[in-house]
């Protein structure tokens, strides 16, 4: 089992997640982060830090899509190690549905 980031963190990215994992294996893109998979201890401290339910372990039903988009990204975002200010207008987007459909973005954070 491995824990997962999923769509719930687009447009929010709070990061207390990033702070409580051991073996750092967060990694940050523009709008949300991801897990790499191949990282995770499966040691769940960071699931219950996620103010917005954005961390959901493998097993869980429909995760499949997740699995396949933290793979893909982790490769390609830069790791993140040290906790940020979540997005500015993160509480505007909080309880949004389908945030992957409508906001995704591939892109590297911004400098």
């Amino acid at each position: 089992m491995t824990y997962l980031v999923n769509d719930k963190c687009i447009k929010c990215k709070h990061t207390t997640c990033v702070e409580v994992c051991p073996v750092d294996c967060f990694y940050e893109g523009e709008n949300m982060l991801v897990i790499k998979p191949d990282e995770c201890i499966d040691c769940g401290v960071c699931e219950p830090e996620c103010p917005v339910d954005a961390i959901v372990a493998d097993t869980e039903s429909g995760s499949e899509k997740w699995l396949e988009l933290n793979t893909k990204y982790s490769e390609i975002w830069p790791n993140i190690t040290q906790q940020k200010d979540p997005l500015e207008d993160h509480e505007k987007y909080k309880n949004e549905e389908n945030k992957y459909e409508k906001y995704f973005n591939e892109n590297l954070q911004k400098k």
